[in-house]
């Protein structure tokens, strides 16, 4: 649950910094501080009952996404059928890249996990159709990468799309 927390709060930071130039650093505090006075007592999505939030962990997801953005973005382009990543909602493309860094990077984070927690941001936070789309990008973005890492071993096949 603290993870969960620590996405939501990465998300609100990416979505901060793509709005405003700051510090990731400061992003983060913010979206912390402004969760805590949103939730007061009553939890939000993956809030606690007593606030905790892996703080370190949201951390690591907006430095990473940030570090490694360009990447990312040339990764999900292919699976964007029709659409740029400039072009996206901030909140789709910022839960895009959340779960696409943690697809790539994260190794202790199963992948239907990283997705499925995208799907729940982008239907909190985004519009109506949001959950859906992030859904089939990134269904799409997995297939390609377990492909890819198929390729890489030297089995045959893969998943039939």
């Amino acid at each position: 649950m603290k993870r969960r927390r620590a996405r939501e709060i990465a998300l609100q930071s990416l979505y901060s910094l793509e709005m405003n130039e700051t510090e990731p650093d400061r992003a983060i505090r913010f979206s912390m501080e402004c969760g805590e006075e949103e939730n007061g007592s009553d939890a939000g999505v993956g809030q606690e009952a007593d606030g905790r939030v892996d703080s370190a962990y949201a951390e690591r997801l907006v430095k990473g996404v940030m570090e490694h953005r360009a990447e990312i973005d040339r990764a999900l382009g292919g699976y964007l059928k029709g659409w740029r990543m400039e072009r996206l909602s901030r909140v789709d493309r910022q839960a895009l890249r959340l779960a696409a860094y943690e697809l790539l990077h994260v190794d202790d984070v199963p992948p239907k996990v990283a997705i499925n927690e995208a799907i729940e941001l982008a239907k909190r936070y985004g519009g109506e159709e949001s959950g859906k789309f992030i859904n089939g990008v990134l269904g799409a973005f997995l297939r390609g990468l377990e492909r890819n890492e198929a390729d890489f071993s030297g089995e045959e096949g893969g998943r039939d799309e």
